[in-house]
């Protein structure tokens, strides 16, 4: 919990008591590894702050596509389910075990009416995604293939959490291309 609490505190500046309040609604959940926390069609109805391991959002049609990657220190949820009321596209699965905690949708709303500051939370937290959303649309508009690969070695431990098949996938191609790609790049 001392993670969560550390998260809200780099984000707004809470007092203790404000605090002990708004975590006491929050509810530790964990995942093994390959463990779905969210399957596609169900509604979202929760948000999480991702304290260990990591997650990943993939569609699964005709072959899995991986959307998205959480790292720990993320506070999430799948908004395109949550807000709307409506099922998910998305299956969220534990690459590696997991420790999260989260909270419910209702709880959320209950504690922004309550607290101002946690209203101030939300808004950063989200700006601060949509910023993370547009970023990685630009990459994937303007770098090439290398380039976006380039970054995620970058990144401390993210090739470490993901499968190079799952990696490709994030990447828009073929494991095999990905596999070009690293020997080229050697």
């Amino acid at each position: 919990m001392q993670a969560l609490r550390s998260f809200i505190q780099s984000t707004i500046f809470i007092s203790s008591h404000e605090l002990d309040e708004i975590t006491a609604y929050f509810h530790l959940t964990t995942l093994n590894k390959g463990q779905l926390l969210l399957k596609r069609g169900q509604i979202a109805d929760h948000y999480y702050y991702l304290e260990s391991g990591a997650l990943r959002f993939f569609y699964d049609n005709d072959h899995e596509l991986t959307a998205w990657i959480v790292q720990p220190n993320e506070f999430f949820t799948e908004i395109s389910s949550l807000n709307p009321e409506r099922p998910t596209r998305f299956n969220i699965e534990a690459v590696e075990a997991a420790t999260l905690y989260c909270i419910s949708k209702r709880d959320m709303e209950y504690l922004y009416q309550q607290f101002p500051i946690w209203q101030e939370f939300g808004r950063k937290t989200w700006e601060a995604m949509a910023i993370r959303m547009i970023d990685e649309i630009i990459r994937f508009q303007t770098l090439t293939v290398e380039e976006r690969y380039l970054e995620f070695l970058k990144k401390p431990g993210f090739m470490q959490l993901i499968s190079v098949r799952q990696l490709a996938s994030y990447l828009g191609i073929t494991p095999n291309a990905l596999s070009r790609i690293r020997k080229n790049l050697r």
